[in-house]
């Protein structure tokens, strides 16, 4: 099946009664990739993810799994952990990863093999034949992330995979999808956390309010927002003015100004302009675009404090669990 991609999506359109969920969706993930799907909480990822899988069919539009509509046999080359946790309580998690792998096929000793493995390689041993009432959230978590990935999948699909777990396992996580992606599996995640797309992926997809703002490379991301750097100077010199004749903008914050860099010009161009024109320099600060000003960047003022509000939400959250 060679040259069939794992996921396309197009014009792809949800209706919730009369709210519209997923606007006109135009979404594609390529072979071998590991794509960052990105926004605040209510952008439509979740519903997008589910309409990729079949669990919801659009009301306008497409979905393609590998060349066809969802169906039991792309769905057996896919493995999904979905946004709303759940497992069984009385089982163990060496029971209910053994469990998935038997249903998308493995055999019954290949799979406690794998559950095993998967098992040790989280750090779960000694909890293997534990209830899972009897674990942490974040324990269980890493029961549902392993289940998902049972079977070997070859299209991983995570839905907000971070949620719910301390620095430390996000960071294992992080480093479970590296491998993942080595082995050879295309992964798509969605997040509202940027700096793990940032770390991971090779392109990005952002929506907000059901539409997407955003469809390419991380280079290209950064490439699209308008990159700066900071130049201290003593408060009676006007940089602004002394840069103008090099083609540098300047916007002056007490003795910082903020320098645009036009295209094609980096920050030590700045730099070095501002010293050919005598600033009497005291700081020199290089800000490195961020994904999350890309995204304030394309969207609205509401839609930017979707992402604040679902941020603050998170902080929240952390605090209270510690």
């Amino acid at each position: 099946m060679s040259g069939v991609l794992p996921l396309e999506m197009s014009a792809a359109t949800k209706w919730f009664g009369n709210f519209r969920a997923v606007d006109g969706l135009d979404f594609s993930v390529p072979q071998g990739s590991i794509v960052g799907f990105l926004g605040p909480n209510g952008a439509g990822k979740s519903t997008s993810l589910r309409m990729a899988l079949g669990v919801l069919n659009p009301d306008q539009g497409e979905v393609r799994l590998f060349g066809k509509r969802p169906n039991l046999n792309t769905l057996k080359r896919v493995g999904f952990l979905p946004e709303e946790r759940g497992l069984y309580k009385k089982m163990s998690p060496r029971q209910i990863i053994t469990y998935f792998a038997r249903l998308k096929g493995l055999s019954a000793r290949d799979a406690k093999a794998r559950a095993d493995d998967l098992l040790e390689s989280m750090g779960l041993s000694e909890f293997a034949k534990s209830r899972i009432s009897r674990l942490s959230k974040g324990m269980a978590q890493k029961v549902q992330i392993l289940s998902a990935l049972a079977h070997r999948p070859e299209f991983l699909i995570l839905d907000e995979p971070f949620s719910g777990l301390d620095p430390v396992n996000q960071m294992a996580l992080e480093e479970m999808i590296v491998e993942e992606h080595k082995r050879g599996a295309t992964i798509v995640f969605s997040t509202h956390v940027m700096e793990h797309a940032e770390r991971l992926c090779e392109k990005i997809v952002m929506m907000a309010r059901g539409r997407k703002v955003f469809d390419g490379t991380l280079e290209e991301a950064y490439g699209a927002l308008a990159r700066t750097v900071k130049i201290g100077v003593e408060s009676d010199f006007n940089l602004r003015a002394a840069l103008q004749a090099s083609g540098f903008d300047a916007v002056r914050d007490k003795d910082i100004w903020r320098v645009t860099l036009p295209n094609g010009r980096d920050s030590q161009a700045a730099l070095r302009a501002a010293i050919d024109a005598g600033a009497p320099i005291t700081s020199f600060v290089p800000e490195e675009a961020r994904l999350r000003d890309v995204f304030i960047s394309r969207v609205s003022e509401a839609e930017a404090q979707d992402l604040a509000d679902t941020l603050a939400l998170d902080a929240k959250t952390a605090q209270e669990a510690a």
